[in-house]
């Protein structure tokens, strides 16, 4: 109960005072590209429920057909704005709305599509799935360089199954074991030291 408080009042505070950005960001991706302001693609969160995240549009309508669900490097599909939006972070802010409506947290495991899911070993997927994913957690600050590397990969998808996302269920099992709301500011604090140290 006090997490969800905390989220609560913290993903509150945050739209408030992020709205100006937040509008001005909006209409900048409106006259960038034609699409909608917001991408909405189906998660797996806690339980293994689907839902429908909140991001900023960053790529163009059609980039779900001419590529892999992974991003690699300086993708093609990437709008000019998205490359910035991307580069900040910025395009993460509208889960905001996620974690008030409940499907998200502030700190907890970055919420994967099913077809990546489906590659979780059995053990690490209940772990992982028990809580709230979150807008940060630990590994995602261990990846943020994520795209870059998989520029590098031959086979990028085929590295992010094997070599990337098991790395990365075990930081998320871990958290989930262990998080507290000490831990979790600790990881918001991590979260903004590295965001304004971009």
């Amino acid at each position: 109960m006090a997490k969800r408080l905390f989220d609560l009042i913290g993903a509150g505070i945050a739209l408030l005072l992020l709205s100006p950005v937040l509008l001005a960001v909006a209409l900048w991706i409106r006259l960038d590209s034609p699409g909608p302001v917001f991408f909405r693609q189906e998660r797996v969160g806690r339980g293994g429920r689907a839902f429908r995240i909140h991001k900023f549009r960053t790529m163009r309508v059609d980039a779900p057909a001419l590529g892999p669900a992974v991003t690699v490097g300086r993708d093609a599909r990437i709008t000019r704005a998205g490359h910035w939006l991307r580069h900040y972070r910025i395009d993460e802010l509208p889960q905001f709305i996620d974690v008030l409506q409940g499907t998200m947290s502030l700190v907890g495991p970055r919420p994967e599509v099913p077809q990546y899911v489906a590659h979780y070993p059995e053990a690490l997927r209940q772990q992982v799935l028990a809580v709230r994913p979150g807008i940060t957690d630990p590994a995602s600050l261990a990846g943020l360089d994520e795209s870059t590397w998989l520029a590098t990969a031959a086979d990028p998808e085929r590295t992010y199954i094997e070599q990337i996302l098991p790395a990365k269920l075990a930081l998320q099992a871990d958290y989930a074991r262990r998080a507290t709301l000490v831990s979790d500011l600790a990881v918001l604090w991590r979260t903004l030291r590295v965001l304004v140290a971009r």
